[in-house]
């Protein structure tokens, strides 16, 4: 007897076998068409053939201070070693209660007020937590501004989630400041957030107090969330001091990021932390959806959770390398006096963070696809950087240095910096 089918059923309901030894096409999702993360993009991939070939490429492409014998504090990776005999079993979900704590106290010295342990989870690492706090906040077609440039994962995980960035102006006339202007225009009725990188990557900004204040006022105004990226609150040069934003008022919901991985050069722990405060009592609802994310994804990865309290509570050796005579504030000199020492090449001298971002004089250096000369200045002088475009500038003009690398090999990168630009400026006639 053959089987009874429904009326109701189509031709289209019918599941067409496929033919012996035919496989169907995988392609990726939509989700992802509008989602790039140059800094490990496709100019990395041919870097990483070169290497294979046995070619020797200094890479300034990525803040990854390990690879540069930045090393993580000794007393941490003691402190991690010592306690593995906890690392085996599951934690809460938020992450384990002592560094929680110290977390808590850690904002207190920030002057964020009315922060408990419950309203901080530790992921694996910030790069985690800014997913997770976008996919618990927006449906299809909402919009978060988003600062230009910005660092790219903060774009991808908006797209991710369903969203849309739109992109604020950070304007290199005034020190890479958030035009503010600029910032209210970009608001419609779909805006549910603003992002603030701070100190800034890539362009080693730090934003004064009134700065912040404006963005405050603007987010209070437009009842919208304020997602403050904070990972280089101590990589700070010239005397400079942070201020964090979510310090500065209580009527606002912040969502505060912060981690291992660049103060305390512990990339590979992915130990980072999110931190709720302000205006809360109108955000249950995504609280919620923040903490079911977070336990959907059990908890994270414990040997880094326990590197975070002696971290915060131990010697500060950051500080030590920031300061004058300190190895980090010495490569950033190097690196500024002789980048813009290199014709047509202006830089904004980074306040903060590991970064440059210098532009080239586009009547110089008539650039138009800026990752193909970031190519050709790979396959000719074995130097890896970033394009501008890769962090959403809006012009084939800029590209963004790591000053990681000790002073001899960032100077032999920047020299052959220097050769490239010369022979580009000899090919297309340019006059200084």
């Amino acid at each position: 007897m053959q089987p009874i089918q429904s009326s109701s059923a189509t031709q289209q309901d019918i599941v067409q076998p496929i033919n012996p030894g035919q496989q169907k096409e995988l392609a990726k999702s939509n989700k992802l068409a509008n989602v790039c993360y140059d800094i490990r993009g496709p100019v990395l991939q041919r870097a990483r053939q070169m290497e294979d070939e046995g070619q020797r490429i200094i890479k300034l492409n990525i803040g990854n201070p390990g690879v540069f014998g930045l090393d993580v504090p000794e007393e941490m990776m003691q402190d991690v070693m010592r306690n593995m005999s906890k690392a085996g079993v599951y934690t809460d979900s938020k992450g384990l209660f002592e560094p929680r704590k110290s977390i808590m106290h850690y904002t207190q010295s920030k002057h964020i007020a009315g922060v408990t342990v419950d309203d901080i989870i530790i992921g694996n690492g910030v790069s985690e937590l800014i997913v997770i706090a976008m996919q618990g906040l927006l449906n299809n077609g909402d919009q978060v501004l988003v600062p230009m440039p910005d660092y790219p994962l903060w774009t991808a995980a908006v797209t991710l989630a369903g969203g849309t960035a739109r992109h604020y102006l950070c304007d290199e006339e005034t020190g890479w400041l958030p035009d503010l202007k600029d910032m209210e225009a970009k608001i419609t009725a779909n805006t549910r957030g603003i992002v603030v990188i701070n100190p800034n990557n890539p362009t080693g900004a730090l934003y004064p107090r009134e700065t912040l204040e404006g963005i405050i006022e603007i987010a209070r105004h437009h009842g919208l969330v304020i997602f403050a990226d904070e990972i280089y609150d101590k990589v700070l040069f010239d005397g400079n001091t942070h201020t964090s934003i979510a310090s500065l008022a209580d009527d606002v919901l912040f969502v505060t990021f912060n981690g291992l991985s660049k103060n305390y050069r512990a990339c590979g722990y992915r130990a980072g932390w999110m931190i709720l405060s302000g205006e809360k009592k109108h955000a249950k609802d995504y609280i919620e959806g923040l903490n079911m994310l977070a336990s959907m994804r059990l908890c994270a990865n414990v040997p880094g959770q326990l590197a975070i309290q002696t971290a915060l509570g131990g010697y500060q050796s950051i500080d030590d390398l920031v300061a004058p005579e300190g190895r980090l504030c010495k490569q950033r000199d190097t690196a500024y006096e002789l980048l813009t020492a290199i014709p047509g090449v202006t830089c904004t001298k980074p306040a903060a963070a590991m970064y440059l971002f210098p532009k080239l004089d586009p009547t110089i250096y008539p650039i138009k696809d800026d990752q193909q000369f970031i190519l050709d200045l790979l396959l000719e002088e074995k130097v890896l950087l970033v394009q501008g475009t890769g962090f959403n500038w809006r012009t084939p003009d800029h590209f963004r240095v790591v000053f990681l690398p000790n002073v001899d090999d960032l100077t032999e990168a920047i020299h052959r910096i220097a050769r490239f630009l010369e022979n580009y400026r000899k090919k297309h006639g340019a006059k200084v």
